[in-house]
């Protein structure tokens, strides 16, 4: 238990439902929707959309999302892929003639297919209680009335000026009177809300067909796209079979590639047999292994991981007990290891939400258009911004995530499930690009490791090994600790925002309390009834 004297927050409690998100107007809605008889996947779906809105830096209806199910607290975890695909004419030759040598982030080229409508409908459908018109309802409100700017958005927004104003759309809708809104200044996007109305109206094919698709398709187009309307109505995501791991007597849950949830259970691995308990939350020998781990899984990720649909990724031999043991003989506990050079783009805002309800249905849900405001493009008409996930793919043919038609590029947002005994104990997640593999690994060791709490594991200081650069250390971290680092040859700075975010809610069958806790880097908050 934190102490009561000093600043913070205690994890929030309640016995009928909970959602936790990083935004309070996103919450409430999730709890509204809870309280007039909705389920987890009707929460989940109007928060999300909610924060689409008053989070535009972080996702929106340009983005992808992934999602991690428990139908009524089972143990058996049910997996979505909503990520987006290539366009069909995006072959390395259709780039190689065209002049482009790399896929810059606020190109159309990094536009890919956005994958988060179908998503919502298709999981409404096959989970929910509500309609997608009800859902959005909220979003609308929102969009078409304004919203008061929170102070943690408003800080986010202001880093985007620059790029905002490179595309007369984005600088008409996100930069009233030529600059970002002020914390607590009301903003709308009337453009969005007449979109989000007609997907209200007409479900998916509002988003996929019609005026809407060919607004931003036209869009991208005029600057030397290869998306078309067949592209946009083609877009579909799916279920696919969650991986996992055991850690410390629980199975940690996550989705297979192409996302990096599987770079979270090969840290896992790694750490999990090097004594962590022994060591303080903050300690060097703690925080040095950390970095080691994390260095040798991410240069994994970067050579192997890919679309499993189009290129081979061997899962099986990433999560063996064999190859973490490799990974480990490779460490040093007191010396750094030499820095891996630079290989995917950072990429930081991202939303993560989780929802249980009075039936014990455990929702893990993750929304994003990567960078901050994506690509920077947005549809003159609709109003959507569109996502740069596409700076992810590779033009070099051998490798595994080269762009091809239809594939869908490494992504870095994961959602995480706990479970033991068969059933769900804790959705939970990390935002935060890059960082989410080792967010995930670092938030289950300061949880189960070191005895904190859901708050207090996300209030810990963290710090991040950045590919090809030195590791970013927040201003929290002990002084003593990063001397320590800096013996052991690490090289440090501080970060340029706050690393990453969290939610989780914790699932107590046996006294029937669910407990809940949001990240304080962000504007959010969990709440219950």
């Amino acid at each position: 238990m934190r102490n009561l004297e000093l600043p913070g927050r205690s994890p929030v409690r309640a016995a009928g439902g909970l959602a936790a998100t990083s935004h309070p107007l996103a919450t409430s809605a999730a709890v509204d929707v809870l309280r007039a008889g909705g389920n987890t996947m009707d929460a989940a779906i109007a928060a999300v959309a909610v924060q689409s809105v008053v989070e535009p830096q972080s996702t929106g209806i340009g983005g992808d999302c992934f999602m991690l199910y428990a139908p009524k607290g089972s143990g058996d975890i049910i997996a979505y892929n909503g990520s987006g695909r290539a366009p069909g004419r995006a072959t390395p030759d259709w780039f190689q003639d065209k002049g482009v040598r790399k896929i810059t982030e606020h190109s159309p080229h990094a536009v890919t297919i956005p994958g988060a409508i179908d998503a919502w409908c298709r999981l409404l459908d096959d989970h929910g209680t509500k309609s997608i018109g009800d859902m959005l309802q909220y979003a609308i409100h929102y969009a078409r009335d304004g919203f008061p700017v929170h102070d943690r958005v408003a800080t986010d927004w202001k880093r985007c000026e620059g790029m905002l104003g490179q595309d007369p759309s984005a600088k008409r809708i996100y930069l009233p009177g030529g600059k970002a809104p002020e914390a607590g200044s009301l903003h709308r996007q009337t453009e969005l809300a007449a979109t989000l109305e007609t997907i209200a109206r007409e479900g998916r094919d509002g988003f996929y067909k019609g005026a809407v698709a060919e607004d931003i398709v036209g869009h991208l187009q005029s600057l030397g796209g290869a998306h078309t309307l067949d592209d946009f109505a083609n877009a579909k995501g799916e279920y696919v079979d969650p991986i996992k791991t055991t850690y410390k007597g629980f199975e940690v849950h996550e989705c297979p590639p192409n996302g990096q949830g599987i770079i979270a259970l090969l840290m896992l691995n790694i750490l999990g047999e090097m004594g962590l308990d022994k060591f303080a939350a903050l300690s060097p020998e703690r925080l040095h292994l950390f970095i080691e781990a994390g260095r040798l899984a991410y240069a994994e990720r970067d050579a192997l991981i890919g679309d499993p649909a189009q290129v081979n990724v061997p899962v099986e031999e990433i999560l063996s007990d064999g190859h973490a043991a490799q990974l480990r003989a490779k460490i040093d506990p007191d010396k750094a290891t030499a820095e891996r050079p630079p290989e995917n783009p950072p990429g930081a805002d991202t939303v993560y939400l989780c929802v249980v309800d009075k039936d014990r249905n455990a929702v893990s849900f993750i929304n994003s258009l990567f960078q901050s405001f994506g690509s920077g493009l947005v549809g003159p008409k609709s109003g959507v911004i569109l996502q740069n996930r596409g700076i992810s793919f590779n033009l070099d043919p051998s490798h595994p995530n080269c762009v091809q038609p239809g594939k869908r590029p490494m992504h870095t947002i994961i959602p995480g499930m706990l479970t033991k005994d068969g059933r769900a104990v804790m959705p939970f997640g990390v935002m935060g690009g890059q960082y989410q593999a080792f967010g995930h690994a670092y938030f289950l060791t300061n949880l189960f490791e070191h005895g904190l709490d859901l708050q207090e594991a996300m209030d810990l200081p963290r710090l991040f090994p950045n590919s090809g650069g030195p590791v970013d250390v927040e201003s929290g971290m002990p002084e003593d600790t990063i001397k320590a680092l800096h013996a052991r040859g690490h090289k440090t700075a501080p970060p340029a925002k706050p690393i990453g975010g969290a939610q989780a809610i914790w699932i107590d069958w046996q006294t029937g309390v669910l407990t809940g806790a949001s990240e304080p880097r962000k504007d959010g908050c969990a709440l219950g009834y």
